[in-house]
């Protein structure tokens, strides 16, 4: 007789301690963006953080080397990805367009450093932007800044264009 009463109280007092601890699940995803050369990470940004200036040397660098970018939308991967560099005047000077990732492939946009070193012969004294554009992100999102003084490239606090 008691175990029936009892039933009621056990059902409510489950589904309370569920409804408790689902309000404190982290949110799976969030959008940002890593950059990596030959495998190694060397930037990391979330983008609904404020950005900080970073530098990415590439000094030691060389024409065999290769840049990886990983852009994530709330835990997925783009489509329609594309790579600019663009001016500060906002003209598009090289662009990379990259295939639809599909399961755990192709989630990676390679860059070969010797593509992006070869705008130095006319792009020395010009500051140039690296740019994500997606289905996702029309509008474009600069992700660095690139300058050919020193080989350095600058990561610039700019949310989108």
């Amino acid at each position: 007789m008691q175990s029936k009463s009892l039933k009621p109280i056990w059902v409510l007092l489950l589904a309370t301690t569920m409804a408790c601890l689902q309000s404190f699940t982290a949110k799976l995803g969030g959008e940002g963006f890593e950059i990596y050369l030959n495998n190694k990470l060397i930037l990391w940004q979330a983008v609904n953080k404020p950005f900080t200036l970073h530098s990415l040397q590439l000094d030691k660098a060389n024409k065999d080397d290769q840049l990886v970018i990983y852009y994530h939308h709330c835990g997925s991967t783009g489509k329609d990805r594309t790579i600019a560099i663009k001016d500060d005047k906002g003209n598009t000077i090289k662009e990379w367009k990259f295939a639809d990732a599909s399961g755990s492939n192709n989630k990676g946009m390679t860059i070969p450093v010797k593509e992006l070193l070869q705008l130095e012969k006319n792009y020395s004294q010009t500051n140039l932007n690296i740019v994500y554009f997606s289905q996702q992100l029309p509008q474009g999102r600069e992700l660095s800044g690139l300058k050919f003084n020193g080989k350095a490239t600058a990561y610039k606090d700019n949310k989108g264009i």
